[in-house]
């Protein structure tokens, strides 16, 4: 059993908490800008995330960030990169033993990561989605429930995949691209692009 402490307490972070204690971990205590009226895991508040900043590393316990964007997301794992970071899978989830993650990687309920596949430290994998043989995911990605990423696709960092999204095959989507929900990407993305629908549109951030 591991003592976690999350970093952000609401939304995604619940999502996130209920697999760790599914996994038999015990989340202790949360960081937050304010204490959260909303406490409906009966959460220690353990104060601002500046705090984190001055903790000395203990072995006994580890980090995560609870918090969906991948913006926010990337300033906090950067700002304390000292802290000793876990990953949290859902036991629920199927993960290759030949597929490689980095730090502070969430793997949802009933999401599939197969032969080959690379998950970028930072990076979400939600709830059902699917990652192929293969696929590299980048850092800091957030491939959002439901999703098929299909054999051989690369995305890049700081990338948001919307909820039942379908990507085929050998497709490259670039860094900080955003793809709308339930798009069909058959082609190739470049970075800093939004696409959405089926047709795909595309349009430049």
């Amino acid at each position: 059993m591991k003592k976690i402490e999350l970093i952000g307490y609401s939304g995604h972070a619940f999502v996130v908490l209920e697999s760790a204690m599914s996994a038999g971990d015990q989340v202790v205590s949360y960081y937050e800008t304010d204490e959260k009226a909303l406490n409906p895991y009966g959460l220690k508040y353990a104060g601002r995330d500046e705090i984190l900043s001055k903790l000395e590393i203990r072995s006994d316990l580890f980090y995560f960030i609870g918090i969906g964007d991948n913006r926010i997301r990337k300033i906090l794992f950067e700002k304390f990169v000292h802290l000793n970071w876990t990953n949290i899978i859902d036991p629920s989830a199927v993960i290759s033993s030949s597929s490689k993650t980095g730090k502070a990687v969430y793997i949802g309920k009933n999401a599939s990561v197969n032969a080959l596949a690379e998950i970028g430290t930072g990076s979400i994998i939600n709830t059902g989605s699917i990652i192929e043989h293969e696929c590299r995911i980048g850092e800091f990605v957030h491939v959002a429930p439901g999703t098929t990423i299909c054999g051989n696709v690369t995305i890049g960092e700081n990338t948001l995949i919307g909820a039942g999204s379908v990507i085929r095959p050998g497709i490259k989507i670039g860094k900080n691209v955003i793809i709308g929900a339930g798009s069909v990407i058959v082609k190739d993305i470049p970075d800093q692009t939004m696409a959405y629908g089926s047709p795909l549109i595309l349009k430049k951030l």
